[in-house]
């Protein structure tokens, strides 16, 4: 049965996706940008051959990652979704995506300023509800850079520092060391988050979720928010060296993952994203055989772990973010969200009134200003 929006909610809010232009920011794929722009098929190939693995598996095609993806563009993409769930995309909120700090601690406060430039909220581009910026808590740059981006905008209503480290040597880190999250510097520097009453996106692979708990323990009047699912890498596929190699090491992941899932959840303090739903390192798209082929395969994938992080967190401790355009190799944005409607629609209309945009408002602190966007706006129709 399919399950729609409409008399639900009048707007969705994506609370979590990326915005870039690696010929006019500073991005590790900035300098491939040109050479993909002049001959995309030899690129393309290169890249399939001689690219590390770590790459290869975290992005599939290097042409969501090298061309920008601005607000015209996800308005592009997510032209198809009000007719598909019966409610469109009105506000988006965006988070950090790797712009290059050249060794200045201060860098990152540009991508705020960015982000702020750009054609938000006319002509069928969603609204800019709020930003996710970057600070790592470990440096002691922490507050400096946090109160710069407050400055730059007040649109900045949340923290993120990347903290995904795995074994497994071909699987990509996101950040060079294990255990971040409870190291003693982060705890220490973590104040300054705490301080300032801005919650922080925990963006970590699944052998982490104790380091959350951890986190979740030391401050728990802050907010903690996992992304992705903690994306459990090879749950679905081999992924890196041998992760997930087998349907046993599969069903192990999986099992290890919820019983964390589980864990975590009990701190009151700590929500999480229905996200990265079409992630490449849960392990598909990587061949033409493992494509997920749209909503109905990707709806039988996924419905467990929709499921189970329901179940664990509750209807007031979940929200929606699409993370494109990561996830766009994968899966369409009307099928993430139908896919998410159709799951969660069984529940009721207030779980999806809650996942699309309640929860979302308050996490994130949404200002009345943005209301009106939200609910339903001008932006909700392509001018």
């Amino acid at each position: 049965m399919a399950y729609s929006l409409a008399g639900v909610v009048e707007g969705i809010i994506d609370a979590h996706m990326h915005q870039w232009d690696p010929f006019t920011t500073p991005r590790q794929a900035s300098p491939a940008a040109p050479v993909y722009r002049a001959a995309p098929r030899l690129v393309e190939a290169a890249f399939a051959k001689l690219a590390p693995v770590t790459l290869r598996e975290l992005t599939l095609t290097p042409r969501y990652v090298v061309r920008p993806f601005l607000p015209d563009d996800y308005a592009a993409v997510a032209e198809g979704v009000a007719e598909a769930v019966g409610a469109p995309v009105t506000a988006v909120v965006h988070v950090e995506a790797g712009w290059q700090e050249k060794k200045d601690p201060m860098a990152p406060v540009a991508e705020t300023r960015w982000l702020t430039s750009l054609p938000w909220g006319r002509d069928g581009r969603p609204d800019l509800a709020a930003i996710v910026a970057r600070a790592n808590p470990s440096s002691p740059h922490c507050a400096a850079l946090i109160d710069a981006h407050l400055q730059a905008s007040g649109k900045v209503t949340c923290i993120r520092q990347l903290a995904a480290w795995h074994p497994d040597p071909k699987v990509l880190n996101w950040y060079d060391e294990p255990g971040l999250l409870k190291s003693r510097d982060f705890l220490t520097g973590f104040s300054a988050v705490a301080e300032r009453g801005l919650p922080f996106e925990a963006t970590i692979y699944s052998g982490q979720l104790p380091d959350v708990a951890v986190l979740a323990r030391e401050y728990p009047e802050t907010t903690i928010i996992v992304d992705h699912y903690a994306t459990p890498v090879g749950v679905f596929g081999p992924v890196g060296t041998d992760t997930g190699a087998t349907a046993a090491q599969r069903a192990d992941i999986y099992r290890t993952w919820k019983d964390n899932i589980s864990a975590v959840a009990e701190h009151s303090n700590v929500v999480a994203k229905h996200s990265g739903c079409a992630f490449p390192q849960l392990g598909f798209g990587h061949s033409p055989e493992d494509n997920i082929g749209g909503r109905d395969n990707l709806q039988q994938l996924l419905r467990p772990m929709v499921d189970h992080v329901t179940d664990a967190f509750g209807p007031d401790r979940v929200l929606f973010g699409s993370n494109y355009p990561m996830d766009r190799p994968n899966a369409s944005l009307p099928d993430i969200i139908g896919m998410l409607v159709n799951v969660l629609g069984p529940r009721g209309h207030d779980v999806l009134r809650k996942t699309f945009r309640d929860n979302a408002m308050r996490v994130f602190r949404i200002d009345a200003q943005s209301r009106k966007a939200v609910a339903g706006s001008p932006s909700a129709s392509r001018g």
